[in-house]
């Protein structure tokens, strides 16, 4: 009887020590667990200081010709040591190919506003609107951000927000180009464009026609 009881109770204690954690494995899993929480909070300070670093910056933005959102704006920089020749005439070709995502397509287009931006760091480095002379050529997606406002709808369920700021390029002699090849594939019809739009039979060739022409190519497909 006492071997039964002696038995049963080695087997009990025996479990209870499995059961329970040693120390070092449960100091180990407090440590991580401290380890987790401190990189977490750091990544947290990191966000917030990047985001009052944003701040400051959209705050101090200036917008000297187009205001096409937060990303048009220009950061002023004080005594800049470089400065351009304001008397040549710019010839800026802009080749824009991406649609915005499903998800903004509701805000103008991010290669348009580029465009804009581009135009407004020009204008604010001291070269007059007047000797700015913008080409935009559109091919593959980007061809939804100058269609007509019934055609945008049809697709995507709201007006065309890309009108305003073509507007806006339209009155400072901008050029807007648009590919027939893509056009074809991408099943636009002449009457789905704005009226502004002119079409050629390939993009290709208005690239490489304005750039021996002596304008400078600036490539604005999405960078990943």
């Amino acid at each position: 009887m006492k071997k039964i009881i002696a038995t049963i109770t080695g087997a009990v204690l025996c479990f209870t020590g499995m059961a329970q954690t040693p120390p070092s494995i449960q100091f180990s899993k407090d440590s991580s667990l401290r380890a987790l929480l401190h990189a977490d909070s750091l990544k947290i300070e990191k966000q917030y200081a990047e985001i009052e670093r944003w701040d400051k910056l959209r705050a101090s933005a200036v917008y000297p010709v187009f205001n096409a959102g937060e990303f048009s704006g220009v950061v002023p920089v004080k005594d800049p040591a470089e400065i351009p020749d304001p008397t040549i005439t710019y010839k800026l070709l802009f080749e824009l190919t991406d649609n915005n995502a499903d998800s903004v397509i509701n805000e103008a287009n991010y290669g348009l506003v580029e465009v804009a931006r581009i135009i407004n760091l020009h204008v604010a480095s001291g070269i007059p609107i007047a000797k700015i002379l913008p080409v935009i050529v559109v091919h593959a997606g980007a061809l939804n951000a100058f269609c007509t406002s019934e055609r945008y709808k049809e697709k995507y369920k709201t007006g065309n927000p890309n009108l305003k700021l073509i507007s806006e390029l339209k009155n400072i002699g901008a050029r807007f180009i648009a590919c027939g090849q893509a056009m074809a594939f991408k099943k636009f019809a002449k009457e789905d464009m704005l009226p502004e739009v002119k079409i050629s039979l390939t993009a290709q060739t208005v690239l490489s026609g304005y750039q021996l022409k002596g304008y400078v190519l600036y490539n604005l497909s999405e960078r990943k």
